[in-house]
C-alpha cells in the first residue's frame, strides 16, 4: 500500500481492495471513531500491524523512489501497468456474487474512468515541473496545504484514485517527498508545514470513511464498479505520469514501455493473490 501511495497515478486502496482487507480497513477506520471498546480494540490492533508496515514501506519509498523515478520513471510505470491490469480480473472474481449488471452499475464504472482520467488530464502541473515552496510559511500556505492533505488521503483511501497524482496537481507532491526525506535527515526546518500536513490527512480520514462504508454497505456493487472503473482510468494517470515529474518527461509509449516489468508487476500480484488464498485456508 505504501508503495501504491507513493508513486502518481496508483492508489494504496487498490492493493487493500484486490488483497481482501479493505472493507476491514475502512471498517476499522470508522470503529476507532463510533465503535464501542471493544470493537476499538481490535480495530487499533489492526491498524497498528498495518500502519507499522505502512510507515516503514513509505520511509523506504521515499529514499528510494524519490532518486530513482527521474532514471527509472518507465520501469515503474509499467511495472504498475502490470498491477493494474492483473488486479482488475482478481477483483471481478473476489466480488462476482455482489455485482449486478445494471443501468446504475455501468454509469458507475464510466463515471469511475471519467473521474481519474479528468483529473490527469486537466493536471495544471504535467509538463511545467512547477511546485509550491513548503519553506515560504505563511497562512496562506498553511490553508492550502492542510485541504490538499484532506483531498489527498481522501483519493489514498478510495481505490483507483491516486493520493499522489492529486498531491502533483496541487503542486506539492515533489515538495512534501523532499520534506520528509530531509526530515529524516534531522532536517527540523520543514517539521511545522508536515504538521499541518498530517492534521490534513487526519481531517481527510474522519471526514471521508463513514460515507465509504456505508455505500459499500448499502450500495456494493454500484461501488465495486465505480472501483473497477477507476482502475480502469489508472491506466490513463499512469501513462501520463512521467509529465508531472519535477523534471518533466515524455508519457509512457510502446517505445518506453518495458515489458518485463509489467510482467514483473503481474508476477507480484498473481504471488500476493496466492498468499491470500493459501491465508484463508
Amino acid at each position: 500500500m505504501a508503495l501504491a501511495d507513493s508513486v502518481p497515478g496508483v492508489s494504496g486502496g487498490t492493493i487493500a481492495f484486490l488483497l481482501g482487507f479493505y472493507d476491514k480497513f475502512i471498517g476499522s477506520l470508522d470503529a476507532l471513531m463510533s465503535g464501542n471498546m471493544q470493537q476499538k480494540k481490535e480495530a487499533v490492533i489492526f491498524l497498528l500491524k498495518l500502519g507499522i508496515g505502512w510507515i516503514v514501506g513509505f520511509l523506504m519509498a521515499v529514499s528510494v523512489l524519490a532518486s530513482i523515478f527521474h532514471t527509472q520513471i518507465y520501469a515503474i510505470s509499467s511495472l504498475f501497468m502490470g498491477f493494474i491490469l492483473f488486479a482488475i480480473p482478481i477483483v471481478i472474481r473476489e466480488e462476482k456474487k455482489n455485482m449486478r449488471v445494471n443501468a446504475p452499475s455501468i454509469i458507475a464504472l464510466l463515471v469511475g474512468i471519467a473521474v481519474v482520467a479528468l483529473i490527469t488530464y486537466f493536471n495544471p502541473v504535467a509538463g511545467s515541473g512547477s511546485s509550491v515552496n513548503l519553506a515560504q510559511l505563511d497562512i496562506g500556505l498553511i490553508v492550502y496545504v492542510f485541504i490538499s492533505a484532506m483531498f489527498a488521503i481522501s483519493a489514498m483511501v478510495l481505490p483507483g484514485i491516486s493520493g499522489s497524482t492529486l498531491l502533483l496537481i496541487f503542486g506539492l507532491y515533489v515538495p512534501v517527498i523532499s520534506a520528509i526525506k530531509a526530515l529524516m535527515g534531522f532536517d527540523f526546518s520543514y517539521l511545522p508545514i508536515l504538521i499541518v500536513f498530517g492534521l490534513g490527512i487526519i481531517t481527510g480520514v474522519i471526514t471521508v470513511v463513514r460515507l465509504i462504508k456505508f455505500a459499500l454497505d448499502k450500495h456494493r456493487s454500484v461501488m465495486v464498479f465505480l472501483i473497477i472503473g477507476m482502475m480502469l482510468g489508472s491506466f490513463y494517470a499512469i501513462i501520463m505520469g512521467p509529465q508531472t515529474l519535477e523534471t518533466p518527461q515524455a508519457p509512457l509509449s510502446m517505445e518506453t514501455f518495458e515489458i518485463l516489468w509489467f510482467i514483473i508487476g503481474g508476477a507480484i500480484i498473481f504471488g500476493l493473490q496466492k498468499m491470500k488464498d493459501i491465508s484463508e485456508h
